[in-house]
């Protein structure tokens, strides 16, 4: 009984794993079935799955589109795309030159009695600067006045004697040596008379030019001398009218010969050193024949009348030559034009109060504005201030829009609805909700 007991345990398992061959195809399809539900189950499962992260993400979606909303409504500064003449500027260093330098020098020796003038003022040509002390000048010239009068009635004398010895010579009662003599004696003293008048002419010159004046229409400088001094004809006084010397690049050269060419008048503003006021107006004059190999440039020169007397010699001042003007142009602030990596853009406000992105090229500027060649066409809306808080679709809000919300508050909430915008309430006296 053991033996057969410990026979059937080692058969046991043998006997459970060995299945009759009519049990295996039921067990088969029980697999196969439990499988398939399986898989249905799971496809149910991902089906739901995928339709509640829709439903959930829809409503996510629009509940960051209207916090979006909510939060890119900034007040920004706007303005209007205007047509207007753009003037095209050439800009340069420049130093001011005289046109012409006059060094006035004494042609007299005396004591300076007068100055006639202020240092620094803008005299006219021929007028007094200088008064030397005239009675030398004067006493000379009365002197040369007596020589040539005593002169003249001792040749008047010799005339009247030579005339006697002519008829005495005719009634051979005059010896011929004592007529030649008499003859000699009138030629002398008619050379005489010639040397008077030039001491005389000269008598004159220098009483003139005891009084110095301005030999050219100008500035006059610093004067060396004071009243009292006693001056040569080494005092010195310069006086100068005014052109401005500035280099330009080469490259400009052609563009402004073809104006030249043209008859184009190219007006010419000298600034002071910040650029903030004009100093003289005036015109170019000419340009310079050669290019200067060592710095690429060529200079040029424009002429000012200068009549305020603004300018000095060898002051630098910054030169803005007008080149062109380009009419009509559409023009913007220059704080609406921004930079990016796909080139220069500006932020437009939309009718519906959006920003968005506009490529745009640009081209001369003029004061606080930029001209734009293309990407606009006119009329159009675009920030100027609060940009940098924008991205392209973003709501704006503008100043008179911000002031209104500001008087109006306590009378509409700010809570946002559904769609995202904000949602109103009336006022406490009127009730309910909207």
């Amino acid at each position: 009984m053991n033996d057969i007991s410990r026979t059937s345990e080692l058969d046991l398992p043998a006997v459970h794993l060995r299945e009759p061959w009519w049990r295996r195809p039921t067990r088969v399809a029980q697999r196969s079935h439990l499988i398939g539900m399986l898989l249905v189950l799971l496809g149910l499962g991902a089906v739901g799955a995928l339709g509640w992260y829709l439903a959930h993400r829809t409503a996510a979606t629009q509940f960051n589109r209207g916090a979006f909303r909510n939060r890119a409504a900034s007040t920004v500064g706007v303005a209007v795309v205007t047509r207007q003449d753009v003037p095209i500027y050439l800009d340069a260093l420049g130093t001011v030159t005289p046109l012409a330098t006059a060094v006035v020098q004494a042609q007299v020796s005396g004591v300076m009695t007068k100055v006639l003038y202020k240092e620094g003022q803008q005299v006219k040509e021929g007028e007094p600067l200088v008064q030397i002390d005239q009675r030398p000048f004067q006493m000379a010239l009365e002197q040369a006045q007596g020589n040539l009068a005593r002169d003249q009635a001792n040749l008047a004398n010799q005339v009247a004697i030579v005339k006697r010895d002519e008829v005495l010579l005719k009634q051979d009662s005059i010896a011929q040596q004592q007529v030649d003599t008499d003859v000699a004696t009138q030629k002398q003293l008619e050379g005489a008379i010639l040397t008077d008048r030039a001491a005389l002419d000269s008598s004159k010159l220098n009483l003139t030019w005891s009084t110095v004046t301005a030999p050219i229409s100008g500035r006059v400088g610093i004067r060396p001398v004071d009243v009292g001094n006693y001056v040569t004809p080494s005092l010195a006084n310069g006086v100068a009218p005014i052109d401005v010397l500035y280099t330009l690049p080469a490259d400009l050269v052609p563009k402004l010969e073809a104006r030249l060419r043209a008859g184009a008048q190219l007006p010419t503003i000298v600034l002071d050193r910040t650029r903030s006021q004009t100093l003289a107006q005036g015109m170019f004059l000419t340009v310079d024949n050669q290019v200067d190999t060592s710095t690429g440039t060529v200079r040029l020169k424009s002429r000012f009348s200068n009549e305020d007397g603004a300018l000095f010699p060898q002051q630098f001042v910054n030169v803005r030559l007008l080149l062109d003007t380009v009419p009509n142009a559409l023009v913007v602030p220059s704080a609406a034009v921004r930079h990016g990596p796909n080139g220069d853009y500006v932020y437009l406000v939309t009718p519906d109060d959006t920003a968005e992105v506009r490529l745009v090229k640009t081209g001369p500027s003029v004061d606080d504005k930029i001209s734009i060649t293309s990407g606009l066409s006119g009329g159009e809306r675009v920030v100027t201030e609060g940009g940098d808080r924008l991205v392209d679709g973003a709501f704006v809000k503008l100043p008179d829009q911000s002031a209104a919300q500001s008087s109006s508050h306590g009378k509409w909430s700010g809570a946002a609805g559904a769609n995202g915008r904000p949602r109103r309430h009336r006022h406490a006296q009127g009730g309910g909700q909207d």
